[in-house]
């Protein structure tokens, strides 16, 4: 039957179906965090930067806006069972969205705490190498499942699959000239007359008046060993456990990680983690180890570099699984594509840097054959060499060209030359922001004026006159993973910037050998623990500052100005919104109606200083505010904020909001309160726009013009430039790195060395 004709509307929209016509995306009206009502169209199966100031609002409309809905209007599809447990956040502010597509996000979240997730489980390498081994290896252990260490057929007994054992120093679990009253057991949640606590000293077993020093054999083996048992305590019939037992599996059976600081602490003091002996740290039992192929087993072959075991896979010669080995060889063969090929598929997913947790999601979805989706990425270059930023484009670009839509939050210039459309937002942060300032190509970027295009092409210059060490702190025979022996003098009270590809060995470096030493502050971007009541104000101490104020000027408590205290409203308990559990729906959000969001009650909001109440003070940019508080405590602890360029967040913005790359600066200015000589920081650079990038050479220009020393690892060739000294690591990654290949000024780096840094730096400055 034929089809149709098309319908007279069709003809007179123009030629052609209807359905092609829909090749823009339609934002009107985005208000979502500062963004200004914002109209936009963005052109589909293109690539698209999103470029502006931190804080002009462009993960607000890349991630907030466009990537929420599609989420959420996939989530609606599924029945209120399902969406009972993948959640759905609430409705993005915005009019109108139109021709959205599937959204998936590769972001630079952490790839979970669970240390059972390796690169190999992550990218389904190694569950193709399993079913593999269960086909060609030599004596056979049976199915895939047999070389799993997740699954109970396959993993070590010893050690559960972890590749570790665990011993416990009992000096840390217990005092032995205290009875269990006199509180003998210090363990956290073990404190006297609490639930554990009781369970343990009126179980009957012990008497919790006797020193546990006097305990005999059979006490002390009851107290630590016995396991699960009902017994009668207190009127109840609960179950009991020896103390080791039960602190193994409330503390130690839990990935570190997802453990509470002081919990987390304690683990740190009491427990010691050494190679399993059973398996050697292969995490699976001999079964599964006897199998080989080529002499090698699937442990072998999961420790090697990627890049070594992409040449083993490839002289694989079996028709029976040829088209599994294809296959895996495309997915071992796009991690070295994308840089990761110093990897090894047994690397544990939680020891990934965020730029490393994106780019091994993106290897998912480079072989997909699903087109017609939209790819959002959030600063994709974060963590690479500019050696490897090409690669990565040429990623972008793979992705754009199966027919995808490929949106991209980016500052580097490398990354926004590459694309089809530009959109710049701003003119600046915050309430300044929210606003599109450009939308077209590269080309129109440059000529249009903007904070953007006007930085595109600028350039830093290398320093006349490198300052002069005042000292060294001595690196001697380093050998954390890649290093080979490294020995390197970091000179003191200049500003060194450690270097090198991707894999390198920087980190190691830096953060394997300085951390611990005294005067040594390390500021990275890793979160700052803390539920959604912390806030820049509480995390840096301002709130004390204002609360007192408050406080002075009125003639009241200052707890009363403390949203966790007295003064919080009642309805929401200081938190501004109200969690509402809609059972097998996903839970709601909704703005307090009793306080309207401002956390307080309506007396606290009665008493004001200066004209403003405590819930306007706290809603003030830091910029603002710096205006407020010209003078005092609270000024001081303002200025730093703003020097660290985050003079456009909220005081009372929470920290679960922020990026990495605010989280480091904003323990940066905490830490230049305090005494440290000696800064450390990990690519401070992340998430800013050219145009901050010199503030932020400035801002560690004054911590060395404090007398202090800045040792920053860092790729951008603006901070290359500008430091007085470069380490520069290499040649290559993983085992090709763990080498010092340069040590001495920028200028001589770029005059006389041949490094993959030497070469991309002379390009920068124009020294070709």
């Amino acid at each position: 039957m034929p089809l149709p004709p098309t319908t007279g509307t069709d003809t007179a929209a123009g030629p052609g179906p209807a359905a092609d016509r829909h090749d823009v995306i339609e934002v009107r009206g985005a208000r979502e965090n500062n963004l200004a009502g914002v109209d936009l169209d963005i052109p589909k199966r293109r690539l698209t930067v999103f470029t502006g100031v931190s804080g002009s609002g462009k993960s607000s409309l890349v991630f907030g806006t466009i990537a929420a809905e599609s989420r959420r209007l996939i989530n609606e599809t599924y029945t209120a069972f399902l969406q009972s447990f993948m959640g759905s956040p609430a409705r993005p502010d915005v009019d109108a969205l139109r021709n959205l597509s599937a959204a998936i996000i590769v972001d630079q979240e952490p790839m979970g705490a669970n240390s059972r997730s390796t690169v190999g489980t992550a990218t389904d390498a190694h569950t193709m190498l399993r079913i593999v081994f269960s086909r060609l290896a030599t004596p056979s252990a049976g199915t895939s499942s047999a070389y799993s260490f997740n699954s109970a057929e396959g993993m070590c007994p010893e050690c559960e699959g972890l590749g570790r054992t665990t011993a416990i120093d009992l000096d840390q679990l217990l005092d032995r000239d205290l009875s269990l009253n006199e509180g003998a057991v210090t363990v956290p949640g073990f404190a006297v007359g609490s639930w554990y606590w009781k369970v343990l000293a009126e179980s009957g077993l012990v008497d919790p008046d006797t020193r546990l020093r006097d305990y005999t054999p059979a006490q002390w083996d009851d107290l630590l060993n016995k396991p699960a048992t009902k017994i009668h305590n207190s009127g109840l019939n609960t179950t009991y456990e020896g103390l080791l037992v039960k602190v193994k599996r409330l503390y130690l059976g839990k990935d570190r990680d997802s453990l509470r600081p002081h919990v987390r602490a304690f683990v740190d003091r009491a427990v010691t983690f050494s190679t399993c002996p059973a398996c050697g740290g292969a995490r699976l039992n001999p079964a599964a180890l006897a199998g080989r192929i080529g002499g090698l087993n699937i442990a072998d072959c999961a420790a090697m570099q990627i890049s070594d075991l992409a040449d083993v896979v490839a002289k694989i010669d079996d028709e029976s699984v040829a088209p599994l080995v294809a296959t895996l060889r495309e997915t071992l063969d796009s991690l070295v594509e994308i840089g990761l090929g110093y990897l090894s598929l047994d690397r544990e997913s939680p020891s990934l840097s965020g730029g490393e947790a994106q780019r091994v999601k993106m290897v998912r979805h480079l072989g997909s054959p699903l087109t017609d989706v939209t790819y959002v990425f959030d600063e994709p270059t974060a963590g690479l060499h500019p050696h490897d930023i090409q690669r990565m484009n040429d990623l972008l670009l793979r992705l754009r060209d199966k027919g995808n839509t490929v949106l991209v939050v980016e500052h580097k210039p490398e990354t926004i030359a590459i694309a089809d459309h530009v959109v710049d937002l701003g003119p600046g942060a915050g309430t300044a922001g929210g606003h599109v300032c450009f939308a077209g190509d590269v080309a129109g970027l440059r000529a249009s004026g903007t904070l953007t295009g006007r930085h595109l092409d600028h350039r830093a210059r290398l320093r006349e006159r490198p300052r002069t060490p005042t000292g060294h702190l001595p690196i001697r025979g380093a050998n954390l993973h890649n290093l080979k022996d490294v020995d390197v003098d970091v000179p003191l009270g200049v500003l060194t910037v450690v270097t090198g590809v991707a894999g390198s060995g920087k980190s190691s470096l830096v953060h394997g050998v300085l951390p611990g030493r005294d005067g040594v502050v390390v500021v990275d971007q890793s979160a700052i623990r803390g539920s959604r009541r912390s806030n820049p104000a509480t995390y840096t101490g301002l709130l004390d500052h204002v609360r007192a104020a408050f406080a002075k000027a009125n003639g009241v408590k200052a707890a009363l100005f403390s949203a966790n205290s007295e003064g919080a409203c009642p309805a929401c308990k200081g938190i501004g919104l109200i969690y509402t559990d809609l059972a097998m729906m996903a839970g709601v959000a909704a703005v307090c109606e009793k306080c309207e969001g401002r956390r307080y009650t309506a007396e606290v909001l009665t008493h004001t200083l200066r004209g403003k109440d405590i819930s306007q003070v706290l809603a003030m940019p830091v910029e603002q505010a710096r205006e407020f508080f010209p003078t005092g405590p609270a000024n001081a602890v303002l200025d730093r904020l703003a020097g660290v360029g985050l003079g456009y967040l909220t005081l009372g913005q929470p920290l679960t909001t922020l990026s990495g790359g605010e989280r480091q600066r904003l323990k940066l200015a905490v830490h230049m309160a305090g005494d440290a000589s000696v800064y450390v920081l990990d690519e401070p650079t992340t998430g800013l726009h050219l145009a901050d990038v010199d503030q932020l050479l400035g801002l560690l220009d004054r911590l060395v013009g404090a007398g202090g020393s800045v040792i920053v690892i860092e790729h951008h060739q603006a901070v290359m430039a500008h430091a007085d000294h470069i380490i520069d690591l290499g040649p290559g990654a993983g085992a090709d790195g763990g080498r010092v290949v340069f040590t001495g000024t920028p200028a001589d780096l770029v005059a006389s060395a041949d490094t993959l840094t030497a070469r991309h730096l002379r390009a920068y400055l124009g020294h070709d």
